[in-house]
């Protein structure tokens, strides 16, 4: 791992009654997507507004590039860039003015300003469209200038709050490729999402929290490790005359076997040839199917294994 780009410690957030944010510590490091997770209300809005500045925080300590953020941190602000889910651009420029403002309030000199313009433009995808207004362009593309409008600056760090939402699917691969671009190119990035997928394709290490706490931390193979599922194997039948589970129980490092309809799921905690040998034994038993899967546990599988929720509620 590089330097510490963002060092979090002992943070708490407390509302009258609530504690929002209870004592949780983390630490980012450089050229790192780092995604912080949680359903509503787990503090992770809170845990960004407290790193950024936004909140007064009631304890702990953040730094960011080894030094204490505050309001008036200016130059830390400056190597800073902030993409929040809503969009925020004017609706009277376009779109290659609405980059060269936000631009233009950390860079000055004119042609610099104007690269930066280029290149972010370049790295959302969004230069065909220069001269159109935010009110000409899909939710796709608005989502990418309000990217763009971000990250032309060329900020060390980078937050990202649910920058792929109701977007298309293009759009969704062009901003999680630019993201991965921003990271080869140097820059950490903080990402929060529901999209379970967008993390195990992007994310480096990953937080997730509930309730103010953190629950759970590390790689995404890591996380999946906890899910005390190695392995699940769904199995579509082509008849129910026969009820194979007392038999798939026997198999070896079969947890579980569960049965609705013509649907049979089948959960390991390890091993290898899994489905060859379940294959095996409803041959022998004479069983037919017609479909049958086998996948591995998901970061929403970690998340219902340790709090009993969907991480999208």
């Amino acid at each position: 791992m590089g330097d510490k780009v963002i060092e979090v410690k002992d943070l708490v957030k407390e509302y009258k009654q609530l504690r929002a944010v209870d004592g949780i510590s983390f630490d980012v490091y450089e050229k790192e997507i780092f995604g912080l997770l949680g359903p509503n209300g787990s503090g992770k809005s809170t845990t960004i507004n407290s790193v950024l500045s936004l909140l007064k925080y009631s304890s702990g300590s953040i730094k960011l590039f080894g030094r204490e953020m505050t309001p008036d941190a200016y130059d830390l602000k400056r190597d800073t860039g902030v993409i929040f889910q809503d969009v925020a651009v004017f609706s009277e420029l376009t779109v290659y003015e609405n980059i060269d403002y936000f631009c233009g309030l950390y860079i000055t000199g004119k042609k610099e300003r104007k690269k930066c313009v280029e290149d972010a433009m370049e790295l959302v995808g969004i230069g065909d469209f220069r001269k159109f207004y935010p009110k000409q362009l899909s939710g796709g593309l608005l989502r990418r200038l309000n990217i763009a409008c971000g990250i032309a600056h060329k900020p060390k760090l980078i937050f990202l709050d649910e920058p792929t939402v109701a977007v298309d699917p293009q759009s969704r691969n062009n901003i999680l490729e630019g993201i991965m671009k921003l990271r080869d190119n140097g820059a950490t990035v903080v990402y929060t999402t529901h999209y379970m997928e967008e993390v195990e394709q992007i994310c480096d290490r990953i937080v997730i929290m509930d309730k103010g706490k953190i629950i759970a931390s590390g790689t995404c193979d890591e996380l999946k490790k906890l899910a005390g599922t190695e392995e699940k194997i769904t199995v579509g039948l082509k008849n129910t005359d026969k009820d194979p589970t007392d038999g798939i129980r026997k198999l070896l490092h079969v947890t579980d076997v569960f049965k609705e309809d013509s649907i049979i799921t089948v959960s390991y905690d390890g091993g290898t040839h899994n489905i060859a040998r379940l294959i095996d034994h409803l041959r022998e038993q004479g069983v037919s199917y017609s479909t049958i899967n086998s996948q591995r546990p998901t970061l929403n599988d970690v998340f219902l294994e340790l709090t009993g929720k969907e991480l999208r509620d």
